[in-house]
């Protein structure tokens, strides 16, 4: 890939090959909106957790397998999400990611240094992956992963590839992508749960098909008087566990707006706002997809940079 390919090379290079850069004290943090989500996702974890420990005891009755080595197995693989290698493992054949080849890194490296150097942070404890998407989005996960889509890497001028490289740098640096992915691994077993749970309504809803209407009814009712008296002995709490989609759904459009911050101190605001406003954006219609949209519209992300510029 040619430097001067696409739209060409327009980033202002304020830190150039040999400039003494100043790293800061401390490269990474751990803001509230990152510390709420984790709290959002206690539940979640604990329900995981619980699943666990069944399935450890179950596999234990069947095999005669210790119960706590399984158990201790999943409570530790969290951990590796900040192991570099099986961050690169996961990438590849999980996620399947590539590493930039020789001229998409000959793009990439100057800004990524410049990005990282105005931001005090060293960019060589990140690794750089190419993800073959059309959309024109850089992406952020585990501990060291810096993620921009090819389509992005051709397309955007190296200006606007900085602000949003810088964008996914501010949630790393704010612990919003280790987060992310520490609560996304501990919650696994309740996903699995819950759409074993949802199969089993499907096949359900199937068989009520011929069940006689009154039948339906009656028992609508009955789990309606149910859902009350559970309410009233539980003060409430089920209610409470039923916005939690809706309250890490908030707390992720604000870590959103959080990095747009970040990347428009270090002055990639004003490219930063090229980019949303170039960008095609999905159309989201109905309050309830508003609501538990993890990230902000176009609109409410350029208000909020516009304090910024």
């Amino acid at each position: 890939m040619d430097k001067d390919s696409g739209h060409g090379d327009d980033l202002d290079y304020r830190h150039t090959p040999g400039t003494r850069v100043h790293y800061r004290a401390r490269n990474r943090a751990t803001d509230l909106a990152a510390v709420g989500r984790l709290a959002l996702h206690l539940p979640g974890a604990l329900l995981g957790l619980l699943l666990t420990c069944l399935a450890a005891r179950g596999l234990q009755s069947a095999t005669g397998l210790p119960y706590g080595i399984p158990l201790g197995l999943w409570l530790a693989a969290g951990a590796l999400a900040f192991h570099r290698p099986t961050e690169a493992l996961l990438a590849r054949y999980l996620l399947r990611l590539g590493r930039p080849l020789p001229d998409e890194l000959s793009v990439l490296a100057p800004v990524w240094r410049e990005v990282t150097a105005r931001a005090g942070v060293d960019g060589g404890r990140y690794r750089l992956w190419i993800e073959e998407g059309e959309e024109l989005m850089a992406s952020g996960a585990g501990g060291h992963l810096v993620i921009i889509t090819r389509r992005a890497l051709e397309t955007l001028p190296t200006s606007q590839l900085a602000a949003v490289l810088a964008h996914e740098l501010g949630h790393h640096t704010a612990g919003h992508s280790w987060a992310q992915l520490l609560v996304w691994w501990y919650a696994l077993p309740g996903r699995i749960a819950w759409r074993a749970l949802a199969a089993a309504a499907r096949s359900v809803r199937q068989t009520v098909r011929s069940v006689p209407g009154y039948a339906v009814v009656l028992s609508a009712v009955l789990l309606a008087l149910a859902a009350c008296r559970v309410l009233v002995l539980t003060f409430g709490l089920p209610m409470l566990l039923a916005s939690l989609p809706f309250l890490i759904a908030a707390v992720s459009r604000r870590t959103e707006l959080r990095a747009d911050r970040y990347a428009a101190v270090l002055g990639f605001g004003p490219d930063l706002v090229r980019v949303l406003v170039e960008q095609p954006e999905e159309d989201g219609t109905g309050l309830l997809r508003l609501l538990l949209a993890s990230h902000p519209d176009h609109r409410t992300r350029l208000h909020h940079l516009r304090r910024h510029l």
